[in-house]
């Protein structure tokens, strides 16, 4: 068989286990298809659907599911959300021609490298036997004639490969499962095809295709650290937990909500960790860092010593590094990833977040946090909780503040419902204030920061998570930027709501902006103005919903939160994807809090207001430190 039918085969028949719980690894692939791969994969992947199985047993191959996209970035995006709504444990494959339709995958590639989730990349490359060069949409390097524009992956991937031989596929596909299933190593994984080697036929060995069981491993602690970490936790008078991304992934959170009884210690999350710990813990003290709210982010500037779980201390997370304000802090870290523990000069603690915190637990049995400190958590989060209320209220202006369509969903979604945004204010926001009820619920990716990922990814969430109602908050510049997939999803048949905050601006980075001294330049919707010359005119006079609308599914199109909360209510009952366009306020009002974000100010300028805001920015800078 050619290359491309025997991978596909190959990936069929890999699964991943852990904690007794068998699944299939690759569950299925996205394809656009070009030159490069119609006829190689393509051509696998149709003959896979045909005709998957042979009356022999020893030549049945698994039937490998494919769905067509309409963006290969996007498809990678939803690949990535497939994979972390099943915390990490299954994933998709994603093939694209030659040329743009391949680098096209790059952004999906860094996003999942950064955000530490599994995704299978399969671009398309050059001719291996260089018969044909260059080939249509080949890169020519004059310093080499091993170089195509694929090596763009190479930073971004967790693995990287290219082959150039049929038998080489074989230590190459073994390689790239190891990295897809290790929780300290995943990413992306990218293996090149030639185009020609991919049609290539080649005498397989039978074992190849064999069944395989990917065992994602529980890495417990080691003895002498876990000791160290327990005396440093001890010494504690202000201890602060802060809950990653990795709390979730290894589904710790029954792990956390223990140890957090049995100590009383304070628990913050970060935007990939929010939900591991209940909302609704007595120990739950909400967001921190740049985004978080004001009662997490007063006990991190107080902490001695700060435990983190499953956190790669983003700056968000630490504020630019300004959050953790105690002379005295010190760090002890608990990370699958060494690279991670490591961060912060922090006692390190290599483990899986679930075995750690049971370890961590027995280790201080007995011993508890100062029931003054607690008692002191749970008077901030009361009164961040009094301060905020009226971000969920009604306002004396003509349009809701997008705070009030958050308030109105996290009352009205369940708790195994999902959340999706990734770009823009919402995401500020939603920390600040939402309160997410389980593990599941708030699906935010802020490693990356992603436009465009919002809506590819409610896709990949409802395949992973049929039975939950998926809900992707879009800005209208997102919109703009990515919504291709929207035919997906109704080629597919598939229920999600779209939820398309329009507010004509980019609402983040022009309240950035302005912070900042530059006056919101360049970041409304606005027609040129002949007079000024300048994007200040009218409107750009854009129809969302009649955009969506063509793609046929049904819009709603709403101004108040009155209105919304029924369009919402008459979305759920469908059972079809549908969306809401919901005309809100660019300028908020949005939550306040005390955290900072280091984005430098220009230190000389003409402008008063640039002036007046590298004055701001250089107090704000004052206690950004190293952790040491």
């Amino acid at each position: 068989m050619t290359v491309a039918q025997a991978l596909v085969r190959f990936l069929a028949a890999q699964h991943s286990e852990r904690d007794g719980q068998r699944h299939r690894l690759v569950s299925g692939t996205f394809g656009i298809f070009g030159h490069g791969n119609v006829a190689g994969l393509g051509q696998a992947l149709l003959q896979n659907q045909l005709d998957p199985a042979t009356d022999d047993a020893a030549e049945a191959e698994a039937h490998m599911p494919y769905y067509q996209a309409r963006n290969e970035q996007n498809m990678v995006h939803t690949a990535v959300a497939y994979a972390r709504t099943r915390n990490r444990l299954q994933t998709m494959a994603c093939t694209a021609s030659i040329g743009p339709g391949s680098t096209n995958m790059v952004t999906g590639a860094a996003l999942a490298t950064i955000d530490r989730i599994p995704v299978l990349i399969l671009p398309s490359d050059v001719f291996a036997s260089r018969a044909v060069d260059p080939v249509l949409q080949q890169l020519e390097d004059e310093r080499a004639m091993d170089v195509s524009v694929n090596d763009a992956f190479r930073p971004v991937s967790r693995y990287f490969d290219r082959i150039w031989r049929p038998e080489q596929l074989i230590p190459s596909a073994l390689a790239a499962m190891r990295v897809l299933t290790d929780p300290a190593e995943t990413g992306a994984v990218t293996i090149c095809l030639p185009q020609d080697v991919q049609a290539e036929a080649y005498d397989w060995p039978v074992e190849f295709f064999r069944e395989r069981t990917w065992h994602v491993g529980r890495p417990v602690p080691e003895p002498a650290a876990l000791e160290r970490a327990a005396s440093i936790i001890r010494s504690a008078n202000k201890p602060l937990l802060v809950a990653g991304g990795g709390a979730i992934y290894s589904e710790a959170s029954a792990a956390l909500a223990a140890f957090a009884e049995a100590t009383g210690i304070p628990v913050a999350d970060t935007q990939a960790g929010k939900g591991a710990l209940s909302a609704d813990h007595p120990a739950s003290v909400g967001g921190v860092g740049s985004t978080g709210n004001d009662a997490a982010n007063t006990l991190a500037a107080e902490a001695d010593v700060v435990i983190g779980v499953g956190t790669r201390y983003t700056d968000f997370t630490t504020a630019s590094h300004t959050a953790f304000q105690n002379p005295d802090v010190r760090f002890v870290n608990l990370n699958v990833k060494a690279f991670d523990a490591a961060k912060h000069s922090a006692e390190m603690v290599v483990a899986d977040a679930r075995t750690g915190l049971e370890a961590l637990v027995a280790e201080l049995d007995g011993w508890s946090a100062d029931a003054a400190h607690v008692a002191r958590a749970r008077e901030l989060v009361a009164a961040w909780e009094e301060r905020v209320a009226p971000c969920f209220a009604p306002h004396d202006q003509e349009l809701p503040a997008q705070t009030e369509i958050f308030g109105a969903l996290n009352e009205m979604m369940g708790d195994t419902d999902i959340l999706i945004n990734a770009a823009g204010s919402m995401p500020g926001d939603l920390q600040a204030l939402w309160k997410a009820r389980s593990p599941l619920q708030y699906h935010l990716e802020y490693g990356y920061s992603c436009m465009g990922y919002e809506l590819p990814a409610s896709l990949g969430a409802k395949m992973a998570a049929p039975d939950s109602e998926v809900v992707a908050i879009i800005g209208d510049g997102t919109f703009q930027m990515a919504p291709q997939e929207i035919a997906t999803i109704v080629a597919e048949d598939v229920k999600v709501i779209l939820v398309i905050l329009q507010n004509h601006g980019w609402s983040s980075i022009g309240s950035l902006s302005e912070s900042h001294g530059s006056q919101r330049f360049g970041t409304k919707y606005r027609m040129r103005s002949k007079e000024s010359g300048l994007l200040d005119g009218a409107k750009l006079p854009m129809d969302i919903a009649a955009n969506i609308r063509s793609y046929g599914i049904e819009v709603q199109e709403v101004s108040s939160t009155e209105d919304f909360r029924t369009a919402f209510r008459r979305a759920e009952s469908s059972a079809q994807a549908t969306a809401i366009v919901v005309n809100t306020n660019l300028y908020g009002p949005n939550p306040p809090g005390i955290g900072w974000w280091d984005v430098p100010v220009s230190q000389v300028s003409r402008l008063e207001s640039t002036q007046q805001a590298s004055a701001v920015y250089e107090a704000a800078k004052a206690p950004q430190r190293h952790y040491l």
